[in-house]
């Protein structure tokens, strides 16, 4: 089944965020990087099957679930729907993103945590919602995807600790993992300059201190086409 084309006009999210489809031209914007906010206690799973089922937040340092206005503009993005969808989240932190794209239908959802505290409390969530599509790992993401066998998920999340340098090198490690016409999310403290090789910036916006990026595989022509997804 061929998922239908994302529209080409993306709700803005609530709160003020922007959102464009054109990549800015030249280098990265600054930005400062983001103070360290309060992490909430919980975050809310905003649509699908479990839709408003919370999920704890532990007291973790760098610890920054997505907002809701981010995870609604992203899945806007994508059509709502990721029925058939096989996805990774490789920074699963409190597993918002994951668990978000279960909820709306993914077939298979793989995260990634290396923190073993975290990985109690995803796997306990997982068993709390019955969530039987997901497979928590104890991982380290980048050595994870650089061993994962090429084109096997139509959509990769990417929000690695802001504090370490892992943007260019998990979108590189993310590349491979793409079947044809997949994409990867990264979120990350300025905006991307160039999208690597492979890829191309599909959407783009920012959300306070936060740029988020959806970025689509290009094939051997330069091109990309909506994945195709088993029924």
């Amino acid at each position: 089944m061929t998922r239908n084309v994302p529209p080409r006009e993306a709700r803005s999210p609530r709160g003020g965020a922007s959102a464009s489809q054109q990549p800015a031209a030249g280098a990265g914007a600054k930005s400062a990087r983001p103070a360290a906010p309060t992490a909430p206690r919980e975050v809310r799973l905003i649509g699908g099957l479990w839709k408003r089922s919370k999920l704890p937040v532990a007291d973790k340092p760098g610890l920054r679930p997505t907002p809701d206005r981010v995870r609604e503009t992203l899945f806007n993005w994508l059509g709502q729907e990721l029925t058939g969808w096989r996805v990774l989240d490789a920074y699963a932190g409190s597993g918002a993103l994951g668990f978000e794209a279960a909820s709306r239908g993914a077939a298979k959802v793989v995260l990634l945590e290396r923190d073993a505290q975290l990985v109690a409390s995803l796997r306990a969530s997982q068993q709390r919602l019955k969530a039987a599509q997901l497979e928590v790992r104890q991982a380290e993401a980048l050595a994870w995807m650089r061993s994962a066998a090429p084109a096997s998920f139509e959509l990769v999340l990417l929000d690695p600790p802001f504090d370490a340098d892992l943007f260019d090198a998990s979108l590189v490690a993310a590349r491979p993992l793409l079947a044809e016409g997949g994409f990867v999310y990264l979120e990350a403290p300025s905006l991307l300059a160039a999208a690597p090789a492979g890829l191309r910036l599909y959407r783009h916006g920012r959300a306070g201190a936060v740029f988020f990026h959806l970025l689509q595989r290009e094939d051997a022509r330069g091109t990309a086409s909506p994945p195709e997804v088993q029924p």
